[in-house]
């Protein structure tokens, strides 16, 4: 939709637009979420949402939906074995939801418009019910009436489809689409070792954008990495330095030292503890470990203000030995850090599972 953006908020301004934006996809779709077409009352189609398999039913939902219908979720794909009138040639499915875009939109749409050309994340929230409703997520405070789990999402920068759990409050409808614009939250891993390798897949099927970072050139080869979205050779606590002047470090972003080496963890821990703008900072080891590196902290100029915000030994009581029950333990942690969560087994708590 990123791209069909200025078309969108051109064509509102004459007249009404039905957007069609593909909203879950599985199997092999020919689109990913956030794919979107407009189609005006001229009968002007602008973009796509498939290879052409399925345009033209759109295009007739989208009249429908011009002539003054209700918004449609329209599914397509091979749903049971016998199969379906229109069907995607590559076997998956998808959800294409249809509405009718107004100039009562046209804020919504500029605001959207100038927080991208701004560099900045931002989110869309629309409900996919008859009457849909929208949200802007930015940087700031989430409107009255966005649930937890569109909030979640957007500040990730992910794109999705969300539901409620059933025991939560139903002033958000069960269904609502989250489209994300602007880079994905970072995780960047200091290290070039099992324990980087099993937390950057973790990271990677989390959403993270994920950077893992060594000086050591023999150590630090996407081979060894495969899950990661980018390795780097470079001395830590210099790369970490340099996003953060080229503005690519935000309170989204997570830090994570497994390094267990002074002469690379403690450069790092001090340059990132200094930046105050970094979600979580994490860092592994014993805890004989975490005391030696609290004291060498120290000595490098590290407030204890500074030091409080250090999480160490990284991850939660799990008992975890292997290098990917560690990367559980420690992903557990950040979602309960990000979420505002305890980490305490649910059947220990009470009230709403989510909060």
């Amino acid at each position: 939709m990123r791209e069909l953006l200025p078309q969108l908020i051109d064509r509102v301004r004459q007249g009404p637009v039905a957007l069609a934006r593909v909203v879950a996809v599985t199997g092999g779709g020919p689109r990913a979420a956030g794919a979107a077409m407009l189609v005006t009352g001229e009968g002007e189609v602008v973009g796509s949402v498939s290879g052409g398999c399925v345009e033209a039913a759109v295009v007739d939902s989208a009249m429908g939906v011009l002539d003054g219908g209700d918004a449609v979720l329209e599914h397509f794909g091979i749903a049971d074995p016998e199969g379906v009138a229109i069907g995607l040639t590559c076997g998956g499915e998808m959800e294409v939801f249809v509405e009718r875009v107004t100039v009562d939109r046209l804020g919504d749409l500029l605001a959207l418009e100038c927080e991208i050309r701004q560099g900045r994340p931002v989110a869309l929230v629309t409900t996919l019910d008859d009457a849909p409703s929208w949200w802007l997520i930015g940087s700031g405070e989430p409107g009255a009436g966005v649930s937890r789990d569109a909030v979640h999402l957007a500040r990730a920068g992910r794109t999705g489809t969300i539901g409620l759990d059933e025991c939560e409050p139903t002033a958000f409808p069960p269904r609502a689409f989250v489209q994300s614009f602007g880079p994905p939250a970072r995780m960047i891993l200091a290290g070039a070792n099992d324990f980087v390798r099993a937390l950057s897949r973790l990271g990677g099927q989390l959403g993270y954008r994920v950077t893992v970072v060594d000086a050591r050139e023999t150590f630090a080869t996407a081979a060894r990495f495969p899950a990661a979205d980018e390795v780097v050779v470079d001395w830590p606590h210099r790369y970490l330095r340099r996003e953060h002047e080229r503005g690519r470090i935000d309170a989204r972003t997570v830090v994570c030292v497994l390094t267990h080496d002074t002469k690379f963890d403690v450069p790092l821990l001090a340059e990132a503890l200094g930046i105050e703008d970094i979600g979580f900072i994490g860092a592994l080891g014993s805890r004989r470990t975490h005391a030696d590196r609290l004291g060498r902290l120290a000595e490098a100029g590290v407030s204890p203000d500074q030091l409080r915000r250090l999480r160490s030994p990284v991850g939660l009581d799990l008992n975890a030995s292997t290098p990917e029950e560690t990367a559980v333990s420690i992903a557990a942690q950040i979602i309960a850090e990000s979420g505002g969560a305890s980490g305490r087994p649910l059947a220990a708590t009470d009230g709403p599972i989510h909060h």
